[in-house]
């Protein structure tokens, strides 16, 4: 129920010690509120005159108000101790997704991670409003009421006290197996959302293979899964909610009817064994606020554990090594050495014994069958990934990895299909650099053949892209991250990673145009299926089954029997590609 590290958070201390008082504060007009409704009876009972009444009324309304008023003012601390906590871990979040790279949303996949950025961090935020004030209501509301109600009548408090553990039982042995199917309940929402993206972002596909009905089928099971899991949840919740009142009720009952024995007896005064009466659904209060948000809670701890399974993943260290690199130049080197890299959670190397030089403004294409390793190497290079063993050199300088800010600041990448935000085009543009002035990214956008679509734009670069913006097609995105590649000049490093892959050919082949001269005065590393693009290469690096198999010129390889030679063959065959 509880996460550990929930004690651990920024301000947990100073805002549970505020909460601490504020209960103390809100038991103690609990208790006032009931002697003051119970003397009212009295008084009535007795036929009292008004005056008599009117004083014990006034302080039954001033508790009740400063009850409600301690009640307001916890609610008002918690949400906004809740909003800035949950501010603060998504930008947590956000920037450890960003020190962590494509890598690990291609691991936990785009659904889910978006999930977790959005709803998870919004549950966590619900939870932390309920939680803490649930957590000191049951741990000191009950006990200082019961130490008044055994002030009153012992036999009362021994009945409550002793009910009170049976009922705790129950309640556990049903949150266990409500957090069990919660569990399971987040795991199949988890499910559902990266299924649902990944048929958004497969839509055209599918639709040319002819796939979209048999996708949405899988769509529907899933969702069907998650729809049974929910009901299994809200089953365990209304029984536990049956449980719960069946015992307050009974124990209520029970006090109720030895009170009504010793008034009868007359060893007990009406005014005691009525407050008492008033103060025994306040004593199970607590508990039953408690059980029913405890259902609400489940999401947010099991996305709070989402969440630090994200954040205490380790990031790379010595980040700042490559002190004298200002920049790749024209005779910059770098060198992998037997490098092996292995992604985490993983039993065997998924590069392995990967050695080559490049020199200057080489430019390198990355070839080999899917999944053979291309993707892992172009996120080494980008230093999101960190190899387990082997050396790295910049300019002679040994590194443990390429997650040097240095390096990094010089890098642009262009993966298969480019996050576009919700935000302007302009903004889109300006990725790599914010303070671009409006000359230059219009600059930008005119090298990268995007102006003739812009002007036709009533809004031109301030028209709104990304998620729920303009739409706008595969190829349109390609020329924007283009762009911000053009705007990005300075930086002499570009990681391709089958930026076409996705593309038509006739839409390559327009987008080829524009993207030539970008490769101009740079370090490529181009990882490509579309085997034309090896005519622009200067250096060919075969990969299979994540080790280098061979390494080379272009024309060279070509000639030497392997895969290689294998993979041109095929391409000139199916008449799609020609290599020169």
């Amino acid at each position: 129920m509880i996460d550990g590290r929930l004690f651990k958070l920024a301000g947990i201390k100073r805002i549970g010690l505020w909460l601490f008082l504020l209960t103390v504060l809100q038991a103690g007009f609990i208790l006032i509120q009931s002697r003051s409704l119970a003397t009212s009876l009295v008084l009535i009972w007795q036929r009292q005159t008004r005056a008599q009444l009117l004083p014990w009324l006034g302080v039954f309304a001033v508790a009740w108000i400063g009850r409600q008023a301690v009640l307001w003012g916890k609610e008002r601390l918690l949400v906004h101790y809740s909003q800035t906590t949950s501010r603060h871990l998504r930008e947590q979040l956000l920037g450890k997704l960003f020190q962590l790279g494509p890598s690990l949303v291609a691991r936990k996949g785009t659904g889910d991670t978006v999930t977790l950025a959005i709803e998870g961090i919004d549950q966590i935020e619900n939870y932390l409003t309920l939680i803490l004030n649930k957590l000191l209501n049951l741990g000191l509301i009950p006990w200082l009421l019961l130490i008044y109600i055994f002030v009153l009548n012992v036999r009362s408090g021994v009945t409550l006290l002793l009910i009170f553990p049976i009922v705790m039982l129950f309640m556990m042995i049903l949150g266990i197996a409500a957090q069990r199917k919660a569990g399971h309940q987040y795991a199949g929402y988890q499910r559902l959302a990266n299924h649902f993206v990944d048929a958004l972002r497969g839509l055209p596909t599918l639709k040319r293979l002819g796939l979209s009905e048999t996708y949405a089928e899988n769509v529907y099971h899933v969702s069907e899964d998650y729809r049974k899991e929910t009901m299994s949840v809200l089953k365990i919740a209304i029984l536990s909610t049956f449980a719960l009142d069946f015992f307050n009720t009974l124990s209520i009952a029970v006090v109720a009817v030895f009170l009504g024995l010793d008034l009868i007896n007359g060893t007990v005064p009406y005014l005691p064994a009525l407050t008492v009466l008033i103060l025994a659904p306040e004593f199970y209060l607590p508990i039953r606020d408690f059980a029913n948000d405890y259902h609400a809670t489940l999401n947010g701890k099991n996305a709070m554990q989402a969440l630090y399974a994200v954040l205490e993943q380790p990031v790379p260290k010595q980040r700042t090594l490559l002190t004298d690199f200002s920049g790749w130049q024209a005779d910059s080197q770098l060198t992998f050495q037997q490098v092996a890299v292995q992604y985490p959670g993983s039993t065997a190397s998924d590069l392995a014994q990967i050695s080559f030089t490049a020199q200057g403004y080489q430019k390198i294409g990355l070839v080999g069958p899917s999944g053979g390793g291309k993707s892992t190497l172009i996120e080494t290079l980008g230093g999101f990934l960190q190899p387990a063993s082997g050396q790295i050199a910049v300019n002679q300088q040994q590194l443990p990895h390429l997650a040097q800010t240095a390096w990094q600041q010089n890098v642009v990448y262009l993966p298969q299909k480019p996050y576009l935000f919700h935000t302007t085009i302009a903004e889109n543009v300006a990725f790599y650099q914010p303070d671009a002035e409006d000359a230059a990214i219009e600059a930008a956008c005119t090298a990268a053949g995007l102006m003739d679509w812009i002007r036709r734009l009533p809004a031109g670069f301030q028209t709104v892209i990304g998620t729920g913006g303009q739409t706008i097609s595969g190829g349109q995105a390609q020329r924007i991250a283009l762009a911000r590649a053009f705007l990005a000049n300075q930086r002499r490093i570009l990681l391709l990673d089958e930026p076409t892959a996705h593309l038509d050919l006739e839409t390559e082949a327009a987008l080829k145009t524009t993207m030539l001269p970008l490769l101009d005065q740079h370090l490529v590393f181009f990882a490509t299926h579309r085997l034309h693009w090896l005519q622009q290469m200067d250096y060919v690096l075969v990969i299979d089954h994540g080790e280098l198999v061979a390494q080379g010129r272009p024309a060279e390889l070509a000639q030497q029997p392997g895969l290689y030679a294998e993979l041109i063959q095929q391409s000139q065959q199916n008449g799609l590609e020609v290599q020169a």
